[in-house]
């Protein structure tokens, strides 16, 4: 007979919006042990599996902290009431709490009221609907309990259940049927409410349960917190000012670049991140939180590094189509890996359609460039142990694109206005700093090649895994490699001699470097200055973990074609060290994402 060995949870907390699937333990009546499902369409022997979830309502009221959401929230913000902010977002769950979140919690209330208004309905789906003229208490009763909080006395705020399934008159508990399947996705009208997941094997014929049913409570369900807004600064002038991302768009001939390593699946482990809660560590919460991030920068052109083939086919590609993206992908070669192919990761380039059109790509496999270069210069008998060095499975992706705002202020208004972009991974062990430097210098030599034939503008994104004053670094930002740098001594098979071959003739720059050249001052330049490095002129850190803070994404462009707009402002360490490091329930990745603003510069006629 057909019967449930075990359930239990994939996560302790559900989200709104991440779907819950729960493991369920079957023996088959063949007395197998199986994980598949026995749906009602499929019967084995005579019987099938029939799945329920319920709500477990009462007639508590619950509020919960929008900067920590297990937390019950104790205080409210009475300015984001005032100034029409989603309530869900007034709430805090101690005076520090509020005192720690302030400096960010702020923007809320300097965003404009259009850009509240017309991101209202989206936050209050994601973050349950919230009286706005009580007390702003969730009220976890039933059906018409909300009129308590402001709601007008006609108004049904409760669900509307297939059937209570019983009431607890001590408790005041009761249950409500909320689904008929495997999986769930908690809802805004499950906020602060404790969920049920039952289970039963089925006699298909009578269609009554066979035994008793198994079931399994999950902890209350909490809104899916929400990376603090970053605004876009303007760096191509004296002062400062300040662009909502939310209501911004490009301004006539300028265009928006993202770079976002958005960290795999495949590495989120709890060993890697112990100090991230499971449920934020899990995709079903990060899918949801990084593409609500991305969508909101509105980027022109988005890089993003790390991402899964079979994420990429069934999430990003699909996802951002529907925003009008097209979507170009190179996956990471397979000579070392040796894990699912479907989630094998790789670098993923994505353009608005409406600003740009696709014209050429480039796909560049460091594996090939290792095979021929140990061809050329390693002897036979040690190719095999040369190849073992330098083959890392690292791949980068150049599309050239064609603007279709046109070269607005060039001389030349006639000609097509192409774009070059490289997107890269450069992952290799920090002690392999030869092989490092190689494949940025294979990747140069390459982007050397377009420029000569094309004479076009380019972008060099991703994460190089290479700080600042690395050689890698040094090469792409100075176009040479200091011939007493230190990374140079490490060098067994000789493939970065002699060293003046390490250069290039592109004239990069990182774009992030524009907040430590600006002049003048003010508190906005200051907090900016104060997050960069000065004797590097680069951010402080784009990774933050426990074990490692630095900058290891870039975004480079070649600054005779192109100057800098405006970039993503930077996140300050202190307010990421609150949830220990990143990734974090507020920021799914482990690295930060960089975004610069670009106008193409008039071309001079030679």
């Amino acid at each position: 007979m057909l019967s449930v060995v075990r359930v239990h949870l994939p996560s302790e907390i559900p989200i709104v919006g991440c779907e819950i699937t729960p493991y369920v333990l079957l023996r088959l009546p063949n007395g197998v042990i199986s994980t598949d499902d026995v749906p009602e369409a499929a019967p084995a022997d005579g019987h099938f599996m029939r799945y329920r979830w319920y709500r477990i309502q009462s007639d508590r009221k619950v509020a919960i902290c929008s900067v920590h959401p297990m937390e019950q929230a104790t205080i409210q913000c009475l300015g984001c009431i005032k100034s029409k902010i989603p309530v869900a977002k007034s709430y805090h769950c101690s005076a520090k709490c509020f005192t720690d979140a302030w400096l960010h919690h702020r923007v809320l209330h300097e965003r404009p009221s259009s850009a509240l208004s017309e991101n209202g309905a989206e936050e209050e789906e994601l973050f349950g609907r919230f009286g706005s003229g009580g007390s702003g208490v969730l009220s976890t009763a039933g059906s018409g309990s909300m009129s308590n909080l402001g709601q007008s006395p006609g108004v049904n705020n409760g669900p509307v259940p297939f059937y209570p399934s019983g009431t607890d008159k001590n408790s005041g508990e009761t249950w409500y049927e909320v689904g008929r399947s495997r999986t769930y996705t908690p809802t805004a009208d499950d906020i602060g409410h404790i969920l049920k997941f039952e289970c039963v094997a089925m006699d298909a014929e009578k269609k009554v349960p066979v035994g008793p049913p198994t079931s399994i409570m999950t902890s209350r369900v909490i809104p899916a917190p929400t990376p603090t807004p970053r605004r876009l600064i303007q760096v191509n002038g004296d002062v400062l000012s300040h662009l909502d991302l939310d209501s911004q768009t490009t301004s006539f001939g300028t265009f928006t670049v993202l770079s976002y390593n958005i960290l795999a699946d495949a590495y989120a482990t709890s060993d890697s991140y112990s100090y991230c809660p499971t449920w934020a560590l899990s995709w079903t919460y990060r899918r949801q939180n990084l593409m609500r991030e991305i969508i909101g920068y509105h980027a022109d052109i988005i890089c993003l590094q790390e991402v899964q083939l079979n994420h990429f086919e069934d999430v990003f590609a699909p996802e951002l189509d529907k925003h009008g993206y097209q979507a170009l992908y190179k996956k990471r070669t397979t000579e070392v890996y040796t894990g699912v192919p479907q989630a094998i990761d790789g670098c993923a380039t994505f353009f608005r359609r409406d600003k740009f059109s696709h014209v050429k790509k480039y796909e560049v496999e460091f594996n090939k460039a290792a095979q021929s270069l140990t061809d050329a210069i390693i002897p036979a008998a040690q190719r095999r142990v040369a190849l073992s060095r330098l083959i890392k499975d690292n791949v980068a992706l150049i599309a050239v694109l064609e603007a279709k705002f046109g070269n607005h202020g060039t001389d030349n208004p006639g000609k097509r206005q192409l774009l070059c972009v490289a997107n890269t991974h450069v992952n290799v062990h920090q002690d392999l700093k030869d092989v490092k430097l190689w494949e940025v210098h294979t990747l140069l030599k390459g982007l050397e090649k377009i420029a000569v034939s094309a004479d076009i503008p380019m972008l060099v994104c991703g994460d190089f895994n290479s700080v600042p004053g690395s050689s890698p670094h040094g090469l792409l930002a100075m176009g040479k490699v200091d011939q007493l740098h230190p990374d140079l001594a490490i060098d067994p098979l000789g493939i970065l001699r002699p060293a003046s071959k390490l250069t290039h003739q592109l004239p990069l720059v990182s774009a992030y470097s524009s907040f430590a050249r600006m002049v003048g001052g003010g508190y906005d330049l200051e907090h900016q200055r104060r997050r960069m490095d000065p004797a590097t002129n680069e951010p402080l850190f784009t990774n933050c973990t426990r074990d490692f803070t630095g900058t290891v994404d870039y975004i480079f462009y070649t600054a005779d074609s192109l100057t800098v707009e405006s970039l993503l402002e930077l996140l300050d360490e202190e307010s990421l060290r609150k949830d220990t490091a990143l990734p974090s329930p507020e920021w799914s990745s482990d690295h930060i994402a960089l975004l610069a603003e670009f106008r193409c510069k008039p071309r001079i006629r030679r």
